[in-house]
């Protein structure tokens, strides 16, 4: 039996706000802690403690942490083929409660860094053109810094493609005779990083049914813009990065 006029310890209030004492010895702090004003505020500073603590590891842990949007954005590319190449049985398959349950299960492989199988090669099967023939598109850098692309006044938005340079990098790849919607002529530095607005940086990157695409690459654009202009990245790293092999650049950091 706890006497009145001693206090409950540190230790026994830890052990039995987690519920880690006997019932019988729960009960008696819980008595005694009724009746006694000095431990139940030890109790809340204890409380307060922990709290304090969880939460200064909570924000340590989500700074190590990449951002969400580009995994998100690779998933809903996977979802999006993977009802595409299944059909009319595919839009079956992905709706209601299954839809939830497999973007869940998807999103948890992505957080937990879980890449999809890997080819011979040591790429997924489905990479195959999402990166362009680097002796058509090496990538083109524009002379400028990191105060010009990290200035308010710094255009957010890549520029349009102009049909007649769009036509003419279709050309170059052989792509003459293909859907209005089947590649979207994309930028392989994009301008936001200092990439170059002539041919040498376009190519043309697939559309549909294919998980790298040009969404996922903006998400990559956005996280490296964003490292840059906080200083955690060089800009002709950056532009490197995104050159050589942006997939490979996604999944470094994105940590997969």
């Amino acid at each position: 039996m706890l006497r009145e006029d001693l206090h409950v310890s540190d230790q026994d209030l830890l052990l039995w706000a987690d519920g880690e004492v006997t019932s019988q010895r729960a009960a008696e702090i819980q008595r005694h802690v009724s009746a006694c004003w000095t431990c139940r505020a030890r109790r809340a500073e204890l409380e307060r403690a922990i709290a304090d603590f969880v939460q200064l590891y909570r924000r340590e842990l989500e700074a190590k942490l990449p951002p969400m949007d580009g995994p998100r954005a690779l998933l809903k590319a996977r979802l999006a083929e993977r009802m595409a190449s299944s059909g009319a049985g595919g839009s079956n398959w992905f709706s209601g409660a299954r839809l939830r349950t497999a973007a869940a299960l998807a999103a948890l492989l992505l957080v937990a860094g879980l890449a999809i199988r890997i080819s011979q090669h040591g790429y997924p099967r489905i990479y195959s053109g999402a990166v362009p023939n680097v002796t058509l598109t090496p990538g083109a850098i524009d002379p400028i810094g990191v105060q010009d692309v990290c200035s308010a006044q710094f255009p957010t938005n890549d520029p349009a493609v102009p049909d007649p340079l769009r036509r003419e990098v279709l050309r170059e790849y052989g792509l003459t005779e293909v859907s209005a919607n089947a590649y979207e002529i994309d930028y392989l530095v994009t301008p936001q990083l200092g990439g170059a607005t002539n041919i040498r940086n376009l190519w043309p990157q697939p559309a549909l049914n294919t998980v790298w695409n040009a969404r996922v690459k903006d998400a990559l654009e956005d996280r490296l813009h964003n490292m840059v202009c906080s200083g955690q990245l060089d800009l002709a790293t950056a532009q490197r990065e995104l050159s050589q092999d942006w997939v490979a650049a996604y999944k470094k950091y994105f940590k997969m």
